[in-house]
């Protein structure tokens, strides 16, 4: 009997099944529904700091709303400016974002030639958090208060000095701004990170510095730091016996420590859009609020609009005290 041959017909729905998937095969990379792979997140410094804490606490909340994966690439250089070069050369799909602190701005205002524009360069997507700093000293220079710890600068000229975790460093602008305002030289002891300023702090070869709130409580509770005021619009819950430095008599002194969220300007503004939605909705949660408050950061989330705007001002705002203040960079 000769065989007999007959054409295969795959049940119908079994065909219904996969003709989703087959359709979205066939589509290009940019055609596919955002997103469709991985992504990644770029952070400017090496892991362990805030800037890092709150890429990876945030990725990994977007990772489990988006279900993709998404991959934490630190590219520390440079205070900063390596890291935001590589993503503003990444591709402008939605797949390569960056988590940056008020550096993206300062260096711009203060390094002469720095490879990016963060207005051509980037789209903001949000301000993800915000947190005040904290003006601190040691117990020995004897002020208890930025009004006496003012008196003592003025008495004697030149003989305090603040630490920062380096220069262009949101705690040195922050100390660079508080030295415009009274008009007194107070020199400047820039460190490879705030550790160090912190320990040399502690030990009194500096007087003064600009710390994250965070950073600067334990060394509050047990009486090895003083803190006389924090830079924020209002107080601090978890200082709220100490002025904000407008109480204490400076107005319009704020100084935050920002982390912005920004992708590649040529990205797709549905794309910017989505990413934004889901940022938002993260920062909404409980768990990621509560992941957040542990470093003292406030979650924000505000309108793509505004975060650009924010981003405008703090990139004049700090381009204006390095001119006026004279401040020089390595």
């Amino acid at each position: 009997m000769p065989f007999e041959t007959r054409p295969f017909r795959c049940p119908v729905p079994v065909v219904a099944a996969l003709l989703p998937a087959l359709a979205l095969a066939a589509l290009p990379a940019g055609a596919q529904p955002f997103p469709s792979k991985s992504l990644r997140i770029v952070v400017p410094y090496a892991p362990g700091g805030v800037v890092d804490y709150v890429g990876r606490t945030l990725g990994q909340k977007l990772s489990e709303q988006l279900g993709q994966s998404v991959v934490i690439d630190n590219r520390g250089g440079a205070g900063g400016i390596v890291g935001v070069e590589v993503a503003a050369r990444a591709g402008a799909d939605g797949y390569t974002l960056l988590v940056m602190d008020p550096a993206i701005v300062i260096n711009q205002g203060l390094q002469p030639q720095v490879p990016y524009d963060v207005l051509k360069d980037f789209r903001t997507v949000t301000i993800v958090t915000s947190s005040p700093l904290v003006l601190a000293i040691n117990p020995k220079v004897g002020a208890r208060s930025v009004a006496e710890l003012t008196a003592i600068a003025k008495a004697k000229p030149g003989t305090l000095s603040f630490a920062s975790a380096g220069i262009g460093t949101t705690p040195h602008m922050a100390g660079e701004f508080f030295k415009s305002r009274i008009a007194q030289d107070i020199v400047h002891v820039p460190y490879k990170g705030s550790g160090p300023a912190m320990t040399d702090l502690i030990a009194g070869n500096v007087q003064m510095t600009f710390s994250s709130i965070a950073a600067a409580i334990p060394f509050f509770k047990d009486a090895r730091l003083v803190g006389l005021a924090t830079t924020g619009p209002r107080r601090v819950a978890a200082l709220s016996d100490l002025p904000t430095m407008i109480e204490a008599g400076f107005a319009g002194f704020e100084v935050e420590l920002w982390q912005g969220l920004f992708v590649p300007s040529a990205t797709p503004k549905d794309t910017v859009a989505r990413l934004h939605a889901e940022t938002v909705k993260a920062l909404a949660t409980a768990e990621l609020r509560a992941a957040l408050a542990k470093v003292g950061n406030d979650p924000v989330g505000n309108s793509q609009a505004e975060a650009e705007q924010f981003v405008r001002a703090e990139l004049a705002k700090w381009a204006k005290l390095v001119k006026v203040a004279g401040i020089k960079p390595q």
